[in-house]
């Protein structure tokens, strides 16, 4: 369906402020076209981000917007949705921003199975900052906090999702902006907590120091190391190796948070106990 991706932007803020070819902009078009094929008005929805490049997004999209300190990216967004329960909450963070300073907000946000959709931008590194090691980096990779190569066992950001309760879990990549469109789609209707992870190329702090220093060829890398989750039960383990999963990898129905919260407060009002 034709649209106008600048009735979504806040034009006066374009070009944007990311390297050239880095995947971020790609991920802003498939939010875009997610809330387009939802219907999701503009003033609908907030779009909470935290610190990193991925935090730029909350500058440029032409939404109810709010910019946190790092890591902090769903208490605010959970305090949002407390107040505004009838609106889309989405949140852009990265995987440093996510995993790191804001691992434990991530665990409980998904644990409680809010109604918020988390998008987290894995670009492997802390681009903004100089590119240091992440939760997510893997293993070998040489950063300026790894100069001899990251010994540190890296975070699966779908299975932690998993196994803190989300109840939709599901993984893209920039290389596939209709695949990436669908599952954050999917992931914006669904009724609980909805975790995407993107995996996105950082060419220039990454990338370079990791034998990927162009965008297309990181981005060419990224295509083919993505596996289809259909596939995983019958390719051979070796073929998986080094591999990522990529497609719906949970989705089920559990009862949601702000439901919950506001038959309590109903329940308690008329008891009496709420004045």
């Amino acid at each position: 369906m034709a649209f106008d991706y600048a009735t979504y932007l806040r034009n006066e803020k374009m070009p944007t402020q990311w390297c050239s070819g880095c995947g971020l902009g790609n991920l802003m078009k498939a939010i875009i076209r997610a809330m387009h094929e939802n219907n999701i008005a503009k003033d609908d929805c907030a779009v909470v981000s935290g610190i990193g490049c991925s935090g730029r997004m909350s500058s440029y999209l032409d939404c109810n917007t709010l910019h946190t300190p790092h890591g902090r990216t769903l208490p605010f967004a959970t305090g949002l949705k407390l107040v505004q329960p009838d609106k889309h909450v989405f949140v852009v963070s990265g995987d440093g921003d996510a995993l790191a300073i804001g691992g434990n907000h991530f665990m409980h946000t998904c644990r409680r199975n809010i109604d918020l959709t988390l998008i987290v931008a894995n670009n492997f590194t802390y681009g903004l900052t100089g590119g240091q090691f992440s939760p997510a980096t893997p293993i070998g990779s040489w950063a300026p906090t790894s100069p001899y190569g990251s010994i540190e066992q890296t975070f699966d950001t779908c299975t932690l999702a998993d196994t803190c309760g989300a109840t939709y879990v599901a993984r893209s990549t920039v290389a596939n902006l209709h695949h990436m469109t669908e599952m954050l789609r999917l992931g914006m209707a669904h009724k609980g907590m909805a975790v995407i992870e993107v995996i996105t190329n950082c060419h220039v702090n990454y990338g370079r120091k990791n034998k990927h220093p162009q965008a297309a060829e990181m981005i060419s890398w990224i295509r083919g190391n993505g596996v289809d989750e259909e596939m995983v039960e019958v390719l051979p383990m070796e073929a998986l190796e080094g591999k990522f999963t990529v497609g719906i990898l949970k989705q089920i129905d559990q009862p949601e948070y702000t439901a919950l919260w506001s038959e309590c407060v109903a329940r308690l009002s008329g008891n009496g106990a709420g004045d």
